[in-house]
């Protein structure tokens, strides 16, 4: 077997699996973060992490396969180290973009939910005041 199509199979299994790996962490450990920016709405919460986690393979199994192609043979095993290890970082770094864009978006969205809350009274109004006549 030609030593270039071993290192795609190779990149293909541990691509893959570290993304499979990833969207699992992230939607388990992310629910309770949407639950709490939805505040507390479980099934709107989990609607949303379906959707986030389904968006997160679509994009990063696409680069993973995009990003397949090598531009050479590879003639020992020491290409296929290069050719690995080259490829699975800029897929690790793939991976956490994506996850540090899903926290910042979320962030953005739990604070401006935190905002409105904060714009409300505590306690609501228990009557109003006539204006003074002479004001």
């Amino acid at each position: 077997m030609d030593r270039t199509v071993i290192a795609y199979v190779i990149y293909l299994l541990v691509s893959i699996g570290l993304t499979i790996w990833v969207a699992r962490t992230l939607s388990r450990n992310g629910r309770i973060f949407l639950s709490d920016v939805l505040h507390g709405n479980e099934q709107l919460a989990d609607a949303v992490n379906h959707l986030l986690v389904v968006g997160f393979y679509l994009v990063n199994l696409g680069f993973v396969a995009l990003y397949l192609h090598t531009s050479g043979t590879i003639d020992d095993t020491r290409g296929i180290f290069e050719a690995l290890s080259s490829k699975l970082g800029v897929v690790l770094l793939v991976l956490g973009v994506m996850h540090l864009g899903n926290v910042y978006v979320l962030n953005r969205i739990r604070r401006r939910g935190i905002m409105e809350k904060e714009q409300l009274p505590p306690v609501p109004p228990q009557g109003w005041t006539a204006p003074a006549a002479g004001a």
